[in-house]
């Protein structure tokens, strides 16, 4: 196994978590086998409790993994499906090696930050790179390592301490160390500055790791006498110094690397030269370039509580942005905070409150998504109100289905009082309502998490048909509550249908109004598995419909999801009705490179 730990410094938010995506993907495309682990140096045990204003999202995992954010950015990026395992906080640490503790599996011995802490780190290392993350059986090439935190940080240093004894434990030769840096520009002077850069790394080698490869981050490429000012007082090779300056969007990264030859340097640093192949980035660059010039635009109102910190909604953010770009749309998103929308706030600030309104009357399309607790609640429901009257294509996701729920009831059904029982636990009409599995006492990793099975009821839904007309689909969730089954009959009776449930048929996954343009609500999260070139399907609707092309996207995905069968010429011949009309058949070759699209 190999390893390539990512590390920053001089200060946060430099994007070390695109350049370990980055980093991966390059690796990928070089042909190797590649998985990724994130250490986070809170001590939380997950990052399931903490505030997503104060901290971004909470990415969700197959397993039901409640990780920081950029295991999202790792998933897509790579390609890759990660577990609970592959992010390390000292939560989780100090936990497991107090339990062998309680256990008295250290024989009476002192427990110690050094050796038993550092220990634990390097042994969860390599246990979790072993797991397979790619769909096939065995460990993975290699295995990228974000350092969350700046160097220097007090909570960093076992952390640190243990890398410097793996990297000797592994050898140089297996190990590789990219540390992500700051080159400011101070406009006064207006030159590139090298001090910061060079007190960072004298800094890691004091506590023992030593950089292969400096990624700097700056505005601009670096300057060759830059450079060479960085590699003669870091003492980094000059072509192991590469710039990750400021880019139109992320995906151009690891073209960036691509171009300075940055996997060049990682491959000698691992001694992979002879066996890696040249970058096969083409589609990717396509991609890139493609995004940056797209023009026609689609606007999405996003009615969310924690707008004030857009990572909060970071997947939902890039899941808009694959079918937008599927779409060859520009996306153009309004953030709007859903108290805004409230009559409260029309007293209290008449202009944050207009401007609200005018941004959701604008849009071509509404996204609600998911939160907890009262604040916004009113707003989101608005929001959903407008939407299902004005014939606005709307998309609810999590909080955002059992809301749109409520609205029907309370504006169809005549339940002015209805709403959800975590909301107002003594509604008399409660819609929604606590799962009976769930926890009333602890709050962390106690909700309905993770991949769950969702069963399609009918193929006359457009949510069946944007998924390829599947007879099920595997979503990932995290909720508390649900729509109340009991409702259910009453709904389904007034026009609001149920396309989507669970194994019992008693949990409710998907909601749509068959008699609107694109009115789709879902209890799992769909953004957590869209990928750069793969949107998810909900989100590829609602951007369909936001552009007046939703026809056009359930007929690609039909044709698309027609089986294809082998002929004796080594083509595949996939048959598929021309249109319900004429019923004429219609029988269109492939040949065998092209078997991605059957």
């Amino acid at each position: 196994m190999k390893y390539v730990v990512v590390s920053g410094g001089v200060v946060s938010g430099l994007g070390k978590g695109v350049t370990a995506s980055s980093i991966g993907l390059i690796l990928k495309s070089c042909g190797f086998r590649v998985t990724a682990i994130k250490i986070d140096p809170y001590l939380n045990i997950d990052a399931g409790t903490m505030s997503p204003i104060e901290h971004g999202e909470v990415y969700v995992l197959d397993d039901g993994g409640e990780v920081d954010l950029d295991l999202g950015n790792y998933e897509r990026f790579m390609d890759i499906k990660l577990t609970r395992e592959n992010n390390i906080t000292t939560g989780k640490v100090y936990k497991h090696v107090l339990e062998k503790e309680r256990r008295g599996d250290y024989l009476g011995k002192t427990v110690q930050v050094v050796p038993h802490i550092t220990d634990a780190i390097q042994e969860w290392i390599e246990r979790a790179a072993k797991i397979p993350v790619d769909g096939q059986s065995g460990p993975a090439d290699v295995c990228v390592i974000e350092l969350g935190g700046t160097i220097g940080d007090i909570e960093s240093m076992p952390f640190i301490e243990a890398l410097g004894q793996f990297s000797y434990r592994v050898g140089s030769g297996n190990f590789c160390l990219i540390h992500v840096s700051l080159v400011p520009v101070l406009n006064v002077v207006g030159e590139q500055k090298t001090k910061p850069t060079q007190h960072s790394v004298k800094d890691l080698r004091g506590l023992g790791l030593s950089p292969n490869i400096l990624a700097c981050r700056s505005t601009k490429p670096l300057e060759d006498n830059v450079k060479a000012k960085l590699s003669q007082f870091c003492q980094v090779p000059m072509e192991n110094v590469v710039t990750l300056y400021d880019c139109p969007n992320i995906w151009h990264i690891p073209l960036l690397l691509k171009e300075q030859k940055a996997h060049e340097a990682i491959l000698r640093v691992l001694n992979l030269e002879g066996i890696a192949k040249e970058p096969a980035l083409e589609e990717w660059s396509v991609m890139a370039k493609m995004s940056d010039k797209l023009h026609v635009p689609v606007r999405i109102a996003v009615v969310g509580k924690y707008t004030e910190l857009l990572d909060s909604y970071l997947s939902l953010h890039k899941a808009l942005l694959h079918a937008s770009v599927a779409r060859r749309k520009k996306l153009v998103i309004d953030w709007i905070s859903a108290t805004d929308l409230e009559q409260g706030v029309k007293k209290e600030n008449p202009d944050a409150y207009k401007a609200a309104w005018k941004l959701l009357k604008g849009a071509d399309g509404i996204l609600v998504p998911g939160g907890f607790g009262n604040r916004g609640v009113e707003g989101k429901i608005l929001a959903a109100k407008h939407a299902r009257e004005n014939k606005v294509p709307y998309l609810g996701i999590c909080l955002g289905m059992q809301l749109a729920v409520i609205e029907y009831a309370r504006n169809v059904l005549g339940l002015p009082d209805a709403n959800s029982a975590e909301l107002d636990p003594n509604t008399k009409n409660p819609c929604v309502v606590f799962m009976p599995e769930g926890s009333t006492t602890h709050m962390g990793g106690t909700m309905r998490l993770g991949s769950r099975r969702t069963y399609f009821q009918s193929k006359d839904s457009k949510s069946a048909k944007l998924y390829g007309n599947r007879s099920f689909v595997d979503e990932r969730h995290r909720h508390r509550y649900e729509v109340n089954p009991a409702m259910v009959p009453r709904f389904e009776s007034s026009g609001l249908t149920f396309p989507g449930k669970d194994e019992t048929g008693q949990r409710m996954e998907i909601v749509e109004l068959p008699n609107h343009p694109f009115y789709v609500g879902a209890q799992f999260h769909p953004e957590y598995k869209s990928r750069p070139g793969k949107p998810s399907p909900l989100f590829l609707g609602l951007i369909g419909a936001a552009s007046g092309e939703l026809e056009s996207v359930l007929q690609q995905i039909c044709q698309e999801s027609v089986p294809s069968r082998p002929q004796p010429n080594g083509k595949l011949e996939r048959v598929y009705w021309k249109g319900a009309a004429t019923k004429k058949p219609v029988s269109v070759v492939y040949s065998l490179c092209d078997h991605v699209y059957s």
